[in-house]
Parts: structure tokens; C-alpha cells; sequence
């Protein structure tokens, strides 16, 4: 065979296979990269969806349990407010009829005493009205805010040692418990309470927004929000604990901060307030004849009671504006 068409077919075969290599031989591969392109950013997109389909569960189920608060916290206000609520805020044993006992006593003895001093029936009217309803409200009162001053001032102690339990691998109720076990008063009551009340089958959200029942507070309401959304949604118990730690004792820096800078106010306030009893108190003393037209005529009986308007009054806007509450 001559060897110029030896050659010539070698060539064209060489050539045909090098143009089905270029142009066709690649597209396979080509094709199989696209598929598995495809394939990977439908992976990523179910992925993708999978995580926003989590979190929009978790945000709906957190607000529901928001909502679910809200209205407790309706329902129980009218409970808190009560003579029954307010004793078991006070922390005291005591029952509502020897409360109401206790009352009519004490108004019966200012009645006797307005009598005595204003020779009037208004004075006594006066003593009973104050004895039977001011005096033991305002001594609750009392109890229960130094009660609260004191529970709002170790409840950060309190979170720090939830927060470094849970750290170490104890279980929230564990935690609870050494709480109740080894804290002060009123943090060691309170949380005995919330301890036995889970002994006996109570869910956390109910033995939580019985002690907001018992102790108002904002602290308590941050830290049993903290609590039901972690147990209902999940997440790092100790983060959100820690948090809130810092919160409270902020709360608490701010609220010292404000003491100091209203102290003079409230010092100025206190001296107004007081001044026009004590002046009529030592014109009583001095000179008894000279005041006591307020007290035995009826001019001067009105005269008392548009002072006594006035100066309620004035001690309310003052006090409005020396107390911040946040």
C-alpha cells in the first residue's frame, strides 16, 4: 500500500477523534457537574428552610407562652391587691377575720382617742375611719416593701447560683433546692415554696406565677419569663440566667444612683410636709386658746379640712416627683 495514504488516513482519523473529544466527550462531565450543582443547592434550600421553619416554631411558640403571662398576670393583679394577697405578701400567718379583728380594735381605740381630744363625734367618726382601714393597710404596706427590698436584693445571688449549677451539670431542680435550703429570708420561703409545690406535681409556670402572686416584683416576673420560655422553646439555660444576672444588679446600681440624687429632695419634701403639723402642734402647747377656734367652730372645723386637702395633696405631688419607679 503506498505509504501517502497510510498517512492520510492516519491523519483523518487522528483529526475526527480529537473533534469528537472536544466536542462531544465533554459534555457528560459537563452535564454531571450541573447535576450535582443542582442537587447540592437543593440540599442547601431544604436545609435552609428546614432552620427558618425551626426558629419561626420556636418565635410562635415564644409568644405564646408571652401571651399565656400576659393574662395570668391580668387575672392575679385583682388577687394581689386583696387583704389575702397583701398578708401573704407581708409574709406573716394570719388569717383575714383575725386580720379584720385586729382592725376593728385599732379603730375602735383611735375612735375612743379622737373623742377624747376633739369632744366631737367627727373626731371619732375620724379615729374609727383611720384605725379600721388606714392603720393596718399602711402597716402592711410597710411589711411588705421591706420584704420585697430585702427578696429583690439577694434574688441575683440567687440566679448566680442557678447559673453556675447548671454549668457544672445539676438539674434546674436541684438548684432550687439548695436555694431554698441554705439562702436567707424571704428568698428561703419563697423558693421552699416553689420546691414543694414541684414535689406535689405543680408545673414550673404555675409555682412561678404563684411566687409572682406572693412577691410582685418585676425581678420575679424577668426570672419566671426566663424559666417557662427555656422550658417550653429550649435553649442555654445558663447564657439566658447570666443575663439576666447582670440585668438585675444594673437595675439595682440604678436604683442606688437614683436614691442618692433624690435624698435631698426627699429630705426638702419631708421638711414641708411636716412643718405645718409641727407648728400647730406647738401652738397647742404654747397657746391653747388661740387655735382651738379651728377645732370648736365650724368655720374653723372647714378651715382644717381645706388644709388638710391642700397638704394630702401637695405630699402626693411631691412624693410623685422624688420617687421614680422603673
Amino acid at each position: 500500500m503506498d505509504p501517502a495514504i497510510v498517512a492520510a488516513v492516519l491523519a483523518f482519523v487522528a483529526i475526527g477523534g480529537a473533534g469528537i473529544a472536544f466536542s462531544g466527550g465533554g459534555q457528560p462531565a459537563a452535564a454531571s457537574k450541573r447535576v450535582k450543582a443542582v442537587a447540592g443547592a437543593t440540599k442547601v434550600d431544604r436545609r435552609k428552610q428546614a432552620t427558618e421553619m425551626a426558629a419561626l416554631k420556636r418565635k410562635q411558640t415564644t409568644q405564646e407562652a408571652l401571651r399565656e403571662l400576659s393574662a395570668s398576670e391580668k387575672q392575679s393583679r385583682k388577687r394581689r391587691f386583696s387583704v389575702k394577697g397583701q398578708i401573704a405578701q407581708a409574709g406573716i400567718k394570719l388569717s383575714v377575720p383575725a386580720y379584720w379583728m385586729m382592725a376593728v380594735a385599732a379603730g375602735l381605740a383611735l375612735a375612743l382617742v379622737g373623742f377624747l381630744v376633739s369632744k366631737h363625734p367627727v373626731g371619732a367618726l375620724a379615729g374609727l375611719f383611720i384605725g379600721a382601714l388606714g392603720l393596718p393597710r399602711w402597716v402592711l404596706s410597710v411589711m411588705v416593701g421591706g420584704r420585697q427590698k430585702k427578696f429583690s436584693n439577694q434574688l441575683a445571688d440567687a440566679i448566680d447560683v442557678i447559673v453556675r449549677g447548671v454549668k457544672s451539670g445539676l438539674p434546674l431542680g436541684q438548684c432550687l433546692r439548695i436555694i431554698a435550703s441554705e439562702s436567707p429570708e424571704p428568698l428561703r420561703s419563697e423558693f421552699q415554696a416553689l420546691v414543694d409545690s414541684q414535689a406535689m406535681g405543680v408545673p414550673l409556670e404555675t409555682g412561678m406565677q404563684r411566687m409572682y402572686d406572693r412577691m410582685p416584683l418585676p425581678e420575679v416576673n424577668f426570672f419566671s419569663i426566663v424559666l417557662v420560655i427555656q422550658q417550653k422553646t429550649g435553649g442555654n439555660l445558663s447564657e439566658s440566667l447570666g443575663n439576666l444576672s447582670s440585668v438585675l444588679r444594673s437595675r439595682k446600681l440604678m436604683k442606688e444612683k437614683v436614691k442618692a440624687l433624690s435624698a435631698e429632695a426627699k429630705a426638702s419634701a419631708g421638711i414641708i410636709g411636716s412643718l405645718p403639723v409641727l407648728v400647730g402642734i406647738l401652738v397647742w402647747f404654747t397657746r391653747p386658746a388661740y387655735i382651738a377656734v379651728l377645732f370648736e367652730h365650724p368655720v374653723g372645723n372647714l378651715i382644717l379640712l381645706g388644709c388638710a386637702v391642700m397638704m394630702s395633696m401637695g405630699i402626693f405631688v411631691m412624693h410623685k416627683m422624688v420617687n421614680f419607679k422603673f
